[in-house]
């Protein structure tokens, strides 16, 4: 039995995990200030968000370009693991799918102004494209294949095509207070279903 910690955990492991958990608590409060003023945000107004001080973002983040790329990656990883969770729980494969894609279309509004945050670091923007590609393709696959077993949607739907023309209607939001990409996209997935599933 360890005497290090009251709890019998070692300190530096009680670090460890502190140090996890305020980056945990940094990317959650990033992507929110993201979606809502974009990546151009303060990174005061992410460190008053996440509870933490500005050198604590500093410190897991360098900089603003490692900041965005770690968001990024952060709401692949959750977008990719909500796939299955989603197709498990909910009523139907149909609704499994619109929630995930709900959680896409989240996603691609923090996106919007990633290749300026980066500015020229074209390899690391090519690296995460490509990540992005192989953990959400599949997911999308998976569900687009449950929802046809089901007799949800008609055959046919590519999950690139999909994923593609949902981030092209998601483009128009940012300049326009009138446009409302998830009315669009509902539409496109209502035009997927069988005539007897809607």
């Amino acid at each position: 039995m360890t005497t290090d910690s009251p709890e019998g955990k070692s300190p530096s492991r009680g670090k460890r995990a502190d140090a996890q958990r305020n980056r945990e608590t940094v990317l959650a409060a990033a992507a929110e200030v993201f979606v809502a003023s974009g990546v151009d945000a303060p990174i005061r107004r992410i460190a008053a968000r996440a509870g933490v001080g500005m050198g604590t973002v500093y410190r897991h983040f360098p900089t603003r370009a490692d900041l965005v790329t770690a968001v990024y990656r952060h709401q692949i990883e959750a977008c990719a693991e909500a796939g299955p969770a989603l197709l498990a729980g909910a009523g139907s494969p149909f609704d499994a799918l619109r929630e995930w894609i709900d959680l896409f279309v989240d996603f691609l509004v923090t996106k919007h102004g990633l290749a300026d945050a980066l500015q020229s670091d074209d390899d690391r923007f090519a690296a995460l494209h490509a990540y992005f590609l192989d953990r959400l393709l599949p997911v999308c696959a998976e569900l687009l294949d449950a929802a046809v077993e089901a007799g949800d949607i008609r055959p046919g739907t590519q999950p690139y095509e999909l994923m593609r023309g949902i981030g092209n209607l998601c483009i128009g939001s940012d300049n326009d207070p009138r446009y409302d990409p998830r009315r669009l996209v509902a539409l496109l997935l209502e035009g997927l279903r069988q005539p007897h599933a809607s």
